[in-house]
């Protein structure tokens, strides 16, 4: 099991949420466990190559 940690905020009696690895794609649920079905199943789509051309958050160590 692989854990990944989200962003979520509630606006106009939805919940939203991203993911900190892919920020620009967000999506949105009625309750937090609805929002966190959500995000499973785009997550699938960001993984698997469905959306092209997804854009990553990532870290570079500078010495």
């Amino acid at each position: 099991m692989r854990k990944i940690k989200y962003v979520y905020y509630e606006e106009d009696g939805f919940y939203v949420g991203f993911f900190e690895e892919f920020p620009d794609y967000k999506t949105q649920g009625k309750s937090l466990d609805e929002l966190q079905q959500n995000l499973k199943e785009i997550y699938k789509d960001l993984t698997s190559g469905e959306i092209p051309h997804v854009y990553h958050v990532d870290e570079l160590v500078l010495a």
